[in-house]
Parts: structure tokens; sequence; C-alpha cells
């Protein structure tokens, strides 16, 4: 098989610079305060060809686990990962930094590919297990960042410095590491055996080749492969299984959404028998459905949703209700009416639909441009800054320009997308805590921001050429960590009222089938693929 180019999330040295500026027409959001868009984080500069340093993740004890990846001469696929400390601060940390030192000496001609070193794999000198067993990342959190870090940028090899009494090596070499592929490995790793691999370069590790595969899919064929598993049942209706509903539509299953919607619109099942934001943003998929179909019963259900927004006499509600004054409420309790305003063509859903925005922004928007997830706590979650990304982009496609309140969703829309894009990883994605150092790579946020920036440039409402390579970038993170039969990488659990930075940070983050980042996987593909 030829040999294809270093996998985009290790080949950092092929990444795009990081925006940290704020488009110039980003502005204020619909509220009167306008978040300080002067004060950026602070973030890497852009990768040099020389040496570029990033994080792996987070330690028991909060400190970060970095690594520092030299490129490969140009045209060079292979990767080799250097590991040191990992027992904790004793000699093998020397050892793996001396290497770094001398490797980033040559001239970038004469190096025969990429180094990543990690000097100090484990700051605390925790106990490690590999494969690590418990719940990422909350228990053996040192062990799950490696093991899942190294498993989706797969390495060509992979070299310990000094003795390896946690079993990585042993591990690496003979199970498919985070579901990707077996990487051969090697401890008592010395300066001459980096020498022996200048001249012959290890061959492609099994996880290399399947990160090959998994990039080459194009966004229709990962969109009908994850239609095999998600979208195939409406038992709920809440917006996970709506949205991976919508994506079957979208793949041209008319007949079959139909069949599973068909209870809620015949009598059979009441859709709103336990109304709440889940079940708001469920009935998108009616939406849907009436659009393709002009069949007046799915509008019915829409409007029977978005009428929660209004009291007995018709008048507007302060917000839509059950919203618990979390920020996801800027997608469920949004769309929905802005939905309704387009299939019925009554202005006050759109009048509630702002009404509600500027409610929410009140509560969750923070002084910086992200949101907290909910007034409760100031933490920037990822899915709590996804889901308004994707309701801004959802509710703007169903606004009129003419409306009064458009201009001013539509400057709240490119304010977080701005701040998005500074935090963007180098390997595209985005962090289950948006802003914090060491947070893990999480799966549906990367894939619902991702949607959000796409649909902004098909609309006009994003420059191309400033958010086109984040799209892309994310759009790579998401094909690498999606594998066979519908697993996926890093899919933070389903969080409630999480009350601290640790809660958020210590969230689940699964690793298999997950029908939530399923969806917004497909519902990504197929905007990706064209067919909206």
């Amino acid at each position: 098989m030829p040999r294809a180019a270093a996998p985009l999330a290790l080949g950092l040295v092929l990444a795009l610079p990081l925006y940290a500026a704020t488009p110039s027409h980003a502005a204020e959001p619909l509220h009167a305060a306008t978040p300080p868009h002067s004060a950026e984080p602070s973030r890497a500069a852009a990768p040099s060809h020389s040496a570029e340093r990033l994080d792996i993740g987070l330690s028991g004890k909060g400190a970060l686990i970095e690594a520092v990846v030299v490129a490969g001469r140009p045209g060079s696929s292979e990767t080799v990962l250097l590991l040191g400390g990992l027992s904790g601060r004793d000699a093998s940390v020397s050892v793996a930094r001396a290497a770094l030192r001398s490797y980033r000496r040559e001239p970038r001609r004469r190096r025969a590919f990429q180094l990543i070193v990690i000097p100090l794999a484990n700051p605390d000198g925790a106990p490690l297990e590999f494969p690590p067993q418990g719940t990422a990342y909350r228990d053996r959190p040192e062990s799950y960042a490696l093991w899942r870090w190294i498993g989706v940028h797969a390495p060509d090899l992979v070299l310990i410095a000094g003795p390896d009494s946690s079993g990585l090596a042993a591990a690496l070499s003979s199970h498919a590491v985070a579901e990707v592929g077996r990487i051969p490995a090697r401890d008592g790793f010395t300066a001459e055996g980096l020498l022996e691999l200048r001249r012959e370069p290890p061959p492609p590790s099994a996880a290399h080749l399947e990160i090959e595969r998994r990039r080459a899919r194009s966004p229709l064929e990962l969109a009908r492969e994850l239609a095999v598993y998600f979208g195939r049942d409406f038992n709920q209706p809440i917006y996970i299984d709506a949205i991976a509903l919508i994506a079957q539509l979208r793949l041209g299953h008319l007949k079959e959404v139909e069949r599973l919607a068909e209870p809620y619109v015949d009598g059979a099942r009441d859709s709103l028998a336990r109304p709440n934001s889940l079940v708001f943003a469920g009935h998108l998929v009616f939406g849907e459905l009436a659009r393709r179909t002009g069949d007046p019963r799915y509008t019915a259900r829409v409007v029977a949703a978005a009428s929660f927004g209004f009291d007995a006499d018709g008048r507007m509600k302060e917000a839509m209700p059950f919203h618990n004054g979390f920020s996801d409420s800027l997608f469920m309790g949004t769309v929905i009416l802005a939905q309704a305003g387009a299939l019925t063509g009554e202005r006050k859903y759109f009048d509630m639909a702002a009404r509600h925005v500027a409610f929410m922004q009140r509560l969750d928007l923070r002084s910086d441009g992200l949101y907290r997830h909910h007034p409760g706590t100031d933490v920037a979650w990822g899915r709590g800054n996804a889901f308004p990304a994707i309701g801004y982009a959802l509710t703007l496609s169903d606004f009129p320009p003419d409306h009064p309140a458009f201009p001013r969703l539509l400057r709240a829309y490119r304010s977080l997308m701005a701040r998005l894009l500074a935090f963007q990883e180098p390997d595209g994605t985005w962090r289950n805590v948006i802003d914090y150092p060491g947070a893990y790579r999480e799966f549906s946020a990367t894939a619902m921001i991702a949607f959000a920036m796409l649909r902004g440039i098909e609309k006009g409402w994003l420059p191309r050429k400033r958010y086109q390579p984040a799209v892309q970038r994310a759009w790579e993170a998401v094909l690498a960590r999606v594998g066979p039969h519908g697993r996926l990488v890093n899919v933070c659990e389903s969080t409630a009222r999480a009350s601290t930075l640790e809660d958020y940070l210590h969230r689940a983050a699964i690793l298999g089938p997950d029908p939530r980042g399923g969806a917004m996987a497909m519902l990504l593909a197929t905007e990706m693929a064209g067919l909206h």
C-alpha cells in the first residue's frame, strides 16, 4: 500500500495557523452588553517547521501533560513517539529531553521522520494501567489521556525511555489502541536507537493505516456508514433522534422517517405528553417532514411545540419554558420557534425566538463571549457552547432577513463563531471545557461547531477564507474519531447541572457507539456533502 502523508492530527507542521483575532464584522450579542473582543485567550503560536508544543491531557492532580513535535523532512510520512517519565520525574525524563534537543538541532532535510516527544508522561507518578480500565477521564486520567491520544494520533512506532513498569509497550503492540489499531513499541530507549531509525524509518503501523482509511472517506460515505447505526427509531421524540432522522431525510430515506413519525401525527401517540426542552427540539424532524411533503399534520406538531412560548391569551412568555437556565436552550428552545415561523409565516414565532435568545444570553453569556453552561457555574462546557452555535445557525436559516431582530441575531452568531475559532486546537477539535488547556478533545462539540461554521460559510454570514480551514480541520478530526460500526472516540456523556470545573473536566468520555455523537456527525457529514 503506498505511503500517505502523516495523519493531519500528527502532522502539526502542516496545520494551519490558529486564528486569535476576532473578525471585524463580529459585534454585540442580541442584548446590550457587548463582550470585550480584545480579550483573546493565550494561545500557542502557529506551528513552525522546527518544533511545536501541544498538550496531551491532565494528570489526576491537574498537571498538564505536554508534548513537543519536531517536523520531519518535507514529504516524510513516518512518525515516531518517544515517551519519558512514565514512572514520574526520573532519569528517563532527561533522556527524552536530550533526544529532543539532539533531533531539533538537525537540519530538517536530514530528519527521516516526524518526532513527537512527551518528556514527562506521568507528572504525578501515579499508577498507570494499559489499556486503562474504569471511566475516562475520571479514573486513571493519565492512562486514559495517553492511551486515547496515542491511538487517534497513530504514530508508527512508540519508544519508551527507561523501563516500562506500566506495560504500555506490550499493550500498544497487542491491542487496537483506542479501537484504532496496534502500534509497535519498545522500552529501554537509547540515543543509539534513534540513530538506527534515521537510517531505516519504521513502516506504517496498523493504527496509522486505519487512520488513513478513516480520513479517506467522503462526507457521503461517512453519512451512509453512520446511518446504519443511528436514526433508526423514534421511540422518544427528543433532539438526539430527531437530528439523526433529519440526516436520514437528507440521505433520501423519506418513507422510513415518515413511518417512524406516523404514530405522532395519526393520534396514536402524543409527542408532547412529557414536554421539555429535549422534546421541543425533537419536533424539528416534523418541520423537515413538512417541508418535504407539504403534509399539514407535520406543521401542526411544530406549531404545537412552539406554542409553549405563549400563554393562554396568546401573549409571549418571558422565555420558552423548561430551559432550566441551560445554554443548551439556545438550540432546544429557539430553533423550533423559528421553524414554526418559517412554516406558518406568522411573525409572532420569530418575535418569541428573539425574546428567548435575549433571555438566555442574560443568563449564560459570559463577558468574554463564551457561554457558561448555566448560571450556577461559570464553566464554558463544550456542548454548552456547541448548542448555542448550532442554535444560532439553524435559527438564522429560518429567520427572515427583514425582521428587526435578524441583524442582532447575526451579530451574536458571528461573535460566538469568532470566539470559538480562537479556541480550536491544531488537530481540529474543541475541548470538553472550551477554554481549559488539557481538557479532553470532545467529539460531539467538534461536529456541532463545525456544522455551525459551515452553515455560516454557505449562507455568506462568515468569510470563507477565514473559516473554511477550521471546518476542514474539524472534519478531519471527526473522520479520525469515527471507527467501524458507529464507534466514536470521546463523546462527553449527558451532562446535567454540574457545578464545579472538576465536575466538567471529569465527565465520562465515551469510547464506542453513542447516539448523540452519531447524530451530530451525521448532521455535519450531510451538510459537508451538500445534502441540506
